[in-house]
């Protein structure tokens, strides 16, 4: 049973408030698109915070449910593992590279550089692939209904983005940041293997 952290808790609040000031009078238009919404062109125009902002802002309640709920779901178990300082530091470079993942793929490949986008789904999908690599073979409901091999399941999601990425590219496509799912999903792969797996290894050595 994963031991209980205030720091999951802590950064669903931060994006409930977020979503709150989207949906009050709290925070207005304006400064919302400007300081939570990540483009080309925001980057461009030096707003580089957004990086960071637009990962921790949603302004449709299914969004920040399901990405809160897979937080919730994935985060402990990997705070157990990693410890709070490595995932929290993890968290946070996935939401960036994600983001800028996003802008980058929205000017040179969908040639759309003032295309916004705001969410934790890259993050959330780092913590997923990062999850899968450290336990490949443990349960993974993909689409939260069929079960499969998490690393199957990660994998799964991989293709998906990359499909419905080049699916944009041509004109169609859903309204869906693949670009920052598959950047979240690139930060997972790379920290597993240089900064996690030496430490998992040591963790299940001590936990057996």
């Amino acid at each position: 049973m994963p031991k209980k952290t205030l720091l999951i808790p802590f950064i669903i609040a931060l994006n409930i408030l977020v979503f709150l000031m989207w949906n009050t009078n709290f925070g207005s238009e304006t400064f919302m698109q400007e300081n939570f919404l990540v483009s080309w062109q925001a980057l461009q125009e030096g707003r580089f915070w957004t990086l960071l902002g637009s990962a921790f802002s949603h302004n449709s309640f299914m969004h920040i449910l399901v990405n809160m709920f897979v937080l919730n779901s994935f985060g402990p178990l990997l705070i157990q593992v990693l410890g709070k300082k490595l995932f929290i530091s993890f968290y946070l470079v996935a939401a960036i590279l994600s983001s800028l993942c996003h802008a980058v793929v929205s000017n040179l490949l969908l040639h759309s550089p003032d295309l916004p986008a705001l969410g934790a789904s890259g993050a959330i999908a780092g913590l997923v692939l990062l999850f899968a690599l450290i336990f490949p073979k443990e349960r993974l409901l993909f689409f939260g209904l069929i079960p499969v091999p998490a690393l199957v399941g990660a994998l799964g999601f991989i293709a998906l983005d990359l499909w419905g990425l080049f699916a944009q590219a041509g004109g169609g496509g859903l309204p869906i940041g693949h670009g920052a799912h598959l950047g979240g999903s690139f930060t997972g792969v790379l920290f597993y293997f240089f900064f996690v797996r030496k430490k998992v290894r040591r963790h299940l050595d001590v936990s057996i």
